[in-house]
């Protein structure tokens, strides 16, 4: 039985007293005393830590308080006093574990003691470290290198990463999804094909600098809050800020600075100065239109001999394909790009405009671009948009990508991908004498498929909550038991924890804000951020548990466990002191880390060098290239009883992670099992507030998919168009479902039909005392 939420209007900015007071809620729930909460001093800042939540830039000036509410949760999260003993799984089974939610499993505090599965009892048992590593490396040595997956969540650093695929190439296995997968492959496999690089142009400094700047399905409250000081700054000069989203997400209307007493008292800053409401999928025709009134506009301008509107200087030094791309424009009819975005033509035009009389704009967007059917090529749509007017290569523009978790970016550029074209294999091979595997390796999609068909035996995990954070829960949950191994790495209990394999391993590890102390002293760490730019950390506290290792001694001693001698490489150096890591790192990546340990703990990080930034464009031809897209203006045809369902996260969580059940901003206490829908489709549906309904995936593969017991909420979104939360919606998800071209699960346009549920007694949320920030 369902708990009915409580549904109350919210017309707070995104940060003043709001965040104030969510702040010292999460410090007194997660048992971190006041005075202990200095340690908050100490985030993003050059002698401190790097925040373990998002990966947005870290400013070389930072205020007094460089961190967000998300942040501040993320940081009591880890720094909680609360623990999980061995005594603790005495009691529980995983069974009964398995009836848990997700905040109630990780709520419990930080893991301290490395534990194994026991079948006979079904609960986990204490292990001793050298125990665990010898059995894992013999069950690794048992099977073989093709079925093993070794996945890794975005926040492990770059020493650890480094050293994790390291000890999976030489183990045999190219086996290495990650969260990218998941979220901005997308955007990896789109930019390298247009202007040549995998990442984001822009740097912290060109906000500084843009007279506009454009945002595309990204809920900048939740997933980068931090970002909103520069958004304020650039808005108070009067900066215009066009975004494009189905929500209308508070962080991009209104924000008030909590460090800032004025605005405390006065009130916060208005940031989006056009709000434009896309409907689900809608984004690549949005900016065809957007595009076609700047076409239109050029075309009129070289009729009249005035001046043209694109830059034509750029175009022709810089790019390959705009006559027909612009001949795409001038074909497209107003009416059906209408009907495919959502938005009306003087709504776009009004978009052209401002883009017009700009000199330098910024482009950001997020998974709501990216987990689509047609991201990619709506990806390389807003570079179609930035390359009109030359706004890639130039201060104050650029191309932004705004990536989650921590070090998600990092990862992947220090060896972590199962693309063998994007790791430096002869480099490998030539630093350590051993022949890398050369076959292409399976993404997340890949490796749940595999686990499905049992062609994946063997899982490995440093970091993250794969199983709740995949898609079609319902078929992946039964098959990870027939998994042979599955090793967890983590710092606190997650749902991949219990749903145990034959032979299962938890090993708990230091967290990021703890001090790591090795032969040669406490080590530092590092990881990169959105902009590209690297940063050192260095932990504050002392570890939770005496017991815990961290995550690169865990890496070496599994791999020592696994692998024969190598004189070229010597593990237990590297975990003595970590710096050799970098110097590793730098070896393999000389054009990338040049003196790294020097520059590490630069403020403001050190970018890595990119030739889109300086518009060398390291495509196969030589040049920034525009295209046309093939299918992403096609939307399938519609049917009356169809719903496109995007996921999305509350303020109270950093992806699958549940701080608590509420979403402030959007007025939802108490409960995370709801679905918002348009007034007027509820009127269509004949359905009410509070009504309960089941939402089932429209895909005829014969996988029944579907969701129940959802509390309707009536919502400013877009018709046809509804929402729910992400990852307790991913079971709506077929695993067919993804992104074409780059597989990231399609979680923002779930085709769905809807059905009222039969009326039960449901629980009222004010029966039950629940956690309200």
């Amino acid at each position: 039985m369902r708990q009915r939420v409580k549904v109350e209007h919210y017309d707070g900015p995104a940060g003043g007293w709001g965040s104030v007071k969510a702040v010292a809620s999460i410090l007194t729930q997660e048992e971190v005393a006041i005075l202990g909460s200095e340690i908050l001093l100490k985030q993003n800042k050059p002698d401190g830590f790097m925040c373990v939540s998002c990966s947005w830039a870290k400013p070389a000036k930072p205020h007094p308080f460089e961190f967000c509410e998300n942040g501040a949760m993320a940081t009591a999260w880890e720094v909680t006093g609360k623990t999980v003993t061995p005594d603790f799984f005495a009691a529980h089974t995983l069974a009964e574990l398995r009836s848990w939610s997700d905040h109630e499993l990780e709520e419990q505090g930080r893991l301290t003691t490395p534990m194994r599965y026991d079948a006979s009892t079904d609960k986990y048992v204490p292990v001793d470290w050298s125990t665990a590593f010898r059995e894992i490396g013999a069950e690794l040595s048992r099977l073989g290198p093709r079925s093993v997956v070794m996945y890794t969540s975005g926040r492990a650093s770059l020493e650890a990463s480094y050293m994790y695929q390291l000890f999976g190439r030489m183990y045999g296995t190219n086996n290495f999804p990650d969260s990218s997968n998941m979220c901005h492959e997308t955007t990896s496999v789109a930019l390298p094909e247009v202007i040549g690089v995998p990442v984001g142009t822009v740097l912290l400094s060109d906000f500084e600098q843009a007279d506009c700047i454009f945002f595309f399905g990204h809920n900048t409250t939740t997933n980068a809050p931090r970002m909103l000081h520069p958004l304020q700054e650039a808005a108070q000069r009067g900066v215009p800020i066009i975004t494009f989203n189905p929500l209308r997400e508070r962080g991009l209307e209104r924000f008030t600075n909590p460090q800032n007493p004025i605005q405390m008292v006065m009130g916060g800053t208005r940031i989006s100065t056009q709000y434009h409401q896309v409907r689900l999928g809608g984004d690549a025709a949005a900016i065809a239109g957007i595009c076609k009134a700047i076409i239109d506009a050029d075309d009129a301008a070289r009729a009249s001999g005035s001046p043209r509107v694109v830059d034509m200087n750029f175009i022709e030094q810089h790019t390959s394909g705009f006559e027909e791309f612009a001949a795409f424009c001038r074909q497209n009819h107003w009416n059906e790009l209408e009907r495919v975005s959502g938005l009306s033509r003087a709504s776009m035009t009004d978009a052209a405009n401002v883009y017009m009389a700009s000199k330098a704009v910024i482009a950001n967007y997020g998974m709501g671009i990216t987990q689509h059917r047609h991201g990619v090529e709506t990806v390389k749509m807003i570079v179609n948009l930035l390359l009109l007017r030359g706004n890639i290569g130039k201060p104050g523009a650029g191309i932004s990508p705004i990536r989650g978790h921590s070090n998600v970016q990092g990862q992947r550029t220090v060896g972590i991908s199962e693309k063998t074209k994007l790791v430096p294999l002869d480099r490998l091979a030539e630093l350590y004498d051993f022949d890398p595997p050369r076959w292409e390796g399976l993404t997340t999609v890949d490796a749940c498929k595999g686990i499905l068909k049992g062609d994946v035996c063997g899982f490995v995990s440093l970091g993250g909550n794969f199983l709740r954070a995949v898609p079609e829960r319902s078929l992946m949950e039964p098959a990870w038991t027939g998994l042979r191994l599955s090793v967890q790495i983590a710092t606190k209990l997650n749902r991949s924890h219990i749903v145990p394999g034959e032979v299962t391993y938890l090993l708990p590890c230091l967290g990021r804000i703890e001090i790591d102390t090795q032969a040669s002293g406490p080590q530092a760490i590092s990881m990169e951020d959105s902009t590209t730019s690297i940063h050192g950390s260095r932990g504050q506290r002392e570890p939770v548990a005496k017991s815990l290792l961290s995550e690169v001694k865990i890496v070496a001693e599994l791999a020592k466990a696994t692998l024969k001698a190598n004189p070229k490489l010597d593990w237990d150096t590297w975990v003595a002191d970590y710096s050799l890591v970098r110097d590793a790192i730098e070896r393999t990546y000389p054009d990338q880390f040049k003196e790294f340990n020097r520059r590490m703990f630069e403020p403001g990080g050190f970018p890595r060098p990119l030739g889109a930034r300086e518009r060398k464009w390291k495509t196969p031809n030589g040049k920034a290239n525009f295209t046309v897209p093939t299918s992403a203006l096609n939307p399938p045809a519609e049917a009356d009883d169809i719903y496109e369902l995007m996921t999305m996260r509350a303020d109270g969580q950093f992806n699958t992670t549940i701080y608590n059940e509420d979403d402030r901003f959007r007025g939802i206490q108490g409960g995370r099992y709801v679905v918002l829908i348009n007034p007027e489709d509820m009127a269509e549906m004949e359905l009410k507030s509070g009504d309960f309904v089941t939402l089932s995936t429209a895909v005829n593969d014969g996988v029944d998919r579907s969701l129940g017991e959802l509390q309707v909420v009536p919502y400013d979104i877009p018709r046809k168009s509804i929402a729910g939360y992400y990852p307790e919606c991913n079971e709506l998800i077929p695993l067919s479902h993804f992104a074409e071209g780059s597989k990231v699960p399609a979680a923002k346009s779930i085709p769905v039909r809807i059905s009222k549920d039969n009326p039960l007694e449901y629980v009222e949320a004010d029966e039950i005392p629940i956690s309200v920030t």
